[in-house]
């Protein structure tokens, strides 16, 4: 096969090669561990590395030899209108546990399954029937056409936004029904988005300056190279941050609400995908809920007090609104309401002020001259050292090393 290797093509071969084991690792991953997020992901890179194709084996001489033009002309390397919804779906299997792909996320693939039909309809026309260019009559690659590149741009940041949507819209719900919100707000999302975030800008610096100064193939080649360094950052740091949630919602986007399935068990591969048998309880944002009496406000906040510092439950580094409602014999929904307008917080930062202030009275009768802080915050019920650090520099504005030294002053 012609490949002519040099500076260009090398660089190129290089990530491309790397992409695709790491592809392959993470399909193999998500078999062995059942994680829908790491073939998702495998799939992002298998477009990445098509992606960077047309550059890496056009310097390597493919566009100078027939058969070779025509193959780099006909196949369709760039897969714009896969990217965006891919991107998309990767993120909604993280974060939620009852995401299935089923008739309607093939909607999203429509307008690629549509571009691949119209690069068959190329090769059958110019090649079957009339046995010459038509299509390609001009001598340019289909995949670098203006009207392409452009929708299929606008479709990436489309879909950015939905997944930015999508992440704000768990960090929103999460910290209203566990109170571990921080172990399991996946700073890793926020990593990858950013990571395609800045994808998009550098497409866009190139676009811009292909209007100013005309861009030579070679010049070109430098926008490649940035793209396969930013997804084999993407694919060597995802590929260790592959752990799903198990808080499973329903969201909408359009409206910027989600809805807590409670008790949801994801279905076998066997069983019909349904979210019906989960409860749904709807848990709204302080600003949207009606007031409550101050007299059954009252009577709550006494009983959620008597449950944190009678039966210390806050020890429970798991602690869940949906707990807390069954102790309390009533439902996740109408606590939710109670902890945001009793004590204005959302029920993490509740659950971590208790902890908070038994840290402060252990220290304060010397328990950290016989364990370690560490351990003091786990005894409280922290699960993290970060979780910690930063609940107590929330409450108290400093940290617990500050703390304890203005202590013992």
């Amino acid at each position: 096969m012609l490949f002519s290797f040099n500076k260009y093509s090398s660089l190129l071969l290089i990530f491309f090669v790397h992409g695709l084991v790491y592809a392959i690792l993470l399909w193999r991953k998500s078999i062995l561990n059942e994680t829908r997020s790491d073939k998702w992901l495998s799939i992002f890179l298998i477009l990445c590395i098509l992606y960077i194709a047309p550059w890496m084996i056009g310097f390597g001489g493919w566009y100078d030899e027939q058969p070779y033009r025509d193959i780099l002309f006909y196949v369709p390397f760039q897969h714009l209108y896969f990217i965006g919804p891919v991107i998309f779906f990767y993120v909604q299997s993280l974060l939620n546990p009852s995401f299935r792909f089923g008739k309607k996320e093939w909607l999203h693939l429509l307008p690629g399954l549509l571009y691949l039909l119209f690069s068959v309809v190329m090769v059958v026309t110019d090649k079957l029937i009339l046995k010459k260019y038509f299509f390609l009559a001009n001598g340019a690659d289909p995949d670098f056409d203006t009207w392409y590149q452009l929708t299929g741009f606008a479709s990436m940041v489309l879909y950015f936004i939905l997944s930015i949507r999508y992440y704000s819209l768990y960090k929103k719900l999460i910290v209203q029904v566990i109170s571990y919100a921080d172990v399991v707000m996946f700073r890793w999302i926020k990593s990858f988005l950013l990571s395609f975030l800045f994808i998009l800008i550098v497409r866009l610096g190139f676009t811009i300056s292909e209007l100013i100064i005309q861009q030579t193939y070679s010049s070109t080649w430098w926008y490649f190279l940035a793209f396969a360094i930013i997804f084999y950052y993407i694919a060597i740091t995802g590929y260790a941050n592959s752990i799903e949630t198990k808080i499973a919602f329903r969201h909408n986007l359009p409206g910027y609400r989600s809805a807590l399935l409670l008790n949801y068990q994801p279905p076998m591969f066997q069983r019909p995908v349904t979210t019906e048998d989960a409860e749904v309880i709807e848990i709204e944002s302080v600003a949207n809920n009606q007031a409550i009496p101050d007299e059954t406000l009252n009577e709550w906040k006494a009983k959620l007090l008597n449950l944190m510092q009678a039966k210390n439950v806050y020890e429970d580094p798991e602690l869940s609104l949906a707990q807390v409602a069954k102790q309390l014999q009533s439902n996740p929904s109408l606590i939710s309401k109670m902890v945001n307008q009793g004590f204005g917080l959302n029920f993490n930062d509740f659950v971590n002020q208790f902890r908070i202030e038994a840290v402060k009275t252990l220290l304060e009768n010397g328990e950290h001259k016989k364990q370690t802080l560490l351990g003091i915050a786990f005894d409280c019920g922290f699960n993290s050292k970060a979780t910690f650090n930063r609940a107590f520099k929330k409450f108290t504005g400093q940290s617990p090393k500050e703390w304890l030294d203005k202590k013992t002053l």
